[in-house]
């Protein structure tokens, strides 16, 4: 499975889209539109470039064009709550080189350079952007633009933003090399639960399992043996917060092949017990 293009439709003509989200997630797509994502009331697993993890609710995260990204909800009865979330879409070139480049506007410059490795913000700024999100959603014209430019400031202003992908990531699209990592990430994500060779994962990317590990690591910044397990801890991660299962349960449901390997790989991930962790939302 390819990483599909996906057309932003712009109804009113305009540079910048904001919609309530109310499906259900889960395509690996790319798009050359700037992504502004708030998840206002559901959680899940996000998937942006390299990066695999938990998200939950008032969790916002800024990426650049062209990097492969989904998002994968976890749903109680096979339903989401609709406008569980709010996306916003636009173009670098609408907001225009000449005002861009306004000393004022140095600290959007910046902002926009490093969303190529994606951006995540704490909940507290993410709260704060909620209204001005909510209003640029029902907004036209220059109040839909004050809106937005009211978000770019909290996102500027922020100060405990992260990186999402690793530093090694390419972000730059190659049909070729996207093609194959696409086909991996989506593997992963649909078998984690199942033992996964070098053999077998080298097989889908059609590499010999020496050039695949070596390719995986620089398209990745990971070895793959580090990122599978990183994908079968955020699930268990989700699983030991929502869920009653015991913890033996919950290590085999993720692919883990003993609870001494499950206790092992989490405390290295997460730095505490999958017990402790539990604990900590009881």
């Amino acid at each position: 499975m390819v990483a599909e293009l996906e057309k932003i439709s712009y109804n009113d003509g305009g540079g910048f889209t904001a919609d309530y989200i109310s499906d259900t997630g889960g395509l690996w797509h790319f798009h050359p539109e700037y992504e502004l994502v708030l998840n206002i009331k559901s959680n899940g697993t996000r998937i942006i470039g390299d990066s695999v993890e938990l998200f939950d609710q008032m969790d916002m995260v800024l990426i650049a064009g062209n990097i492969p990204h989904s998002w994968n909800y976890y749903m109680n009865e096979k339903a989401l709550p609709e406008k569980h979330g709010i996306m916003v879409h636009f173009r670098q070139s609408s907001l225009g080189n000449d005002f861009l480049s306004q000393h004022e506007m140095h600290s959007v410059r910046e902002l926009l350079e490093l969303a190529e490795r994606g951006i995540g913000f704490s909940v507290e700024e993410a709260k704060s952007a909620h209204k001005h999100l909510v209003d640029m959603v029902n907004n036209k014209g220059i109040d839909k633009m004050i809106d937005f430019f009211n978000v770019m400031r909290i996102m500027c202003n922020a100060s405990r933003r992260v990186f999402l992908c690793s530093e090694n990531y390419k972000q730059a699209y190659d049909e070729r090399g996207n093609k194959r990592m696409a086909d991996v990430y989506t593997y992963i994500r649909e078998n984690y639960f199942k033992p996964i060779s070098l053999e077998k994962i080298s097989k889908v990317a059609h590499l010999t399992p020496v050039t695949f590990s070596r390719f995986f690591k620089k398209n990745c910044g990971a070895g793959f043996v580090e990122y599978l397990n990183r994908v079968r801890t955020n699930k268990a991660c989700y699983l030991l917060r929502e869920t009653d299962y015991q913890v033996h349960d919950i290590a085999i449901e993720c692919g883990f092949a003993s609870i001494s390997n499950f206790n092992k790989q989490f405390r290295k991930t997460e730095g505490i017990s999958p017990r402790d962790y539990r604990a900590q939302f009881n």
